[in-house]
């Protein structure tokens, strides 16, 4: 049984993230492909039998507009974490016809979260998954803003997807040699291009996870949705969890507007003290 994880792309022109793990937590494959044919090439080897192909991404979108059931369910949980979905309807080009669709056509997949089958095909979102899985607060921005911070949060998710390793299932990525080379990748990177370059990977990664996941935890797994009005799957976020309470953050001093007011002050003073002085003569006059 192999678990595959595509992060896939909205179109052809940018690359999809692929990984493919087996039932024992193996990372055999983890990289990125470009068009449908090359996706379908590089899968190849891991759906050839039984397989639970992950999607980020729509697979069944039957609504003109607005946001999907399942969506609308999903985010009264997990919008408050930052890892609200985005509505999914038909009248959107890229949606007309969903690419997630097609390639489980291609590859014969049963779309029903529910169903049984050897052969299945789940949609699902790495973002609220690293909020349960992690114990998140908030998801860890590492597809947008400054450079060194998406650096910083790519590296962070990274190594919690190694910490996996003592979770059940578990998930041996560290031990993986194209896992080892995408950290360095992602180590040495010096430009955002870079980065956009490997979160796919890593994204796909977490979406092979949270297929092995539901597979082996049913009891912990949630289906948002379900086969007619489109689904999401993902690890079931606890009663309990709420967000921490957002501290007050206090800007730090800036130096310059510090140094600007005390000059101020300092004229401030020095106009006073005149002031007075010029008073005093003229009640002497």
């Amino acid at each position: 049984m192999h678990f595959v994880g595509l992060d896939l792309a909205w179109g052809e022109k940018n690359q999809t993230g692929i990984a493919a793990i087996d039932a024992d937590g193996r990372l055999l494959h983890v990289g990125a492909a470009q068009d449908d044919s090359e996706i379908l090439a590089t899968v190849a080897p891991f759906t050839q039998g039984d397989c639970l192909v992950a999607f980020d991404a729509p697979l069944i979108v039957n609504n003109a507009t607005g946001h999907r059931p399942a969506e609308t369910a999903f985010n009264r949980d997990f919008q408050k974490f930052d890892a609200g979905a985005r509505p999914a309807f038909a009248e959107k080009p890229e949606l007309k016809d969903p690419r997630a669709a097609r390639l489980a056509a291609a590859l014969d997949l049963e779309l029903d979260p529910t169903s049984t089958a050897g052969r299945r095909a789940i949609e699902v979102y790495p973002h609220p998954a690293t909020i349960v899985l992690f114990g998140l607060d908030k998801t860890l921005k590492y597809k947008r803003g400054p450079f060194g911070d998406r650096q910083r949060d790519l590296l962070k998710l990274m190594t919690l997807i190694e910490g996996l390793d003592d979770a059940t299932p578990r998930l041996r990525a560290n031990r993986s040699v194209g896992w080892v080379e995408l950290r360095r990748r992602v180590e040495a990177a010096t430009r955002p291009v870079q980065l956009d370059r490997d979160e796919d990977p890593v994204d796909a990664v977490l979406c092979a996870y949270i297929a092995l996941f539901s597979y082996q935890r049913p009891d912990d797994t949630t289906i948002y949705g379900d086969v007619h009005t489109g689904y999401i799957v993902t690890p079931s976020l606890p009663p309990d969890r709420t967000p921490a309470p957002q501290r007050r953050v206090v800007p730090p001093p800036n130096d310059e507007l510090h140094e600007r007011l005390s000059h101020l002050e300092e004229l401030l003073a020095q106009a006073q003290y005149e002031a007075k002085t010029i008073r005093e003569r003229l009640y002497r006059l």
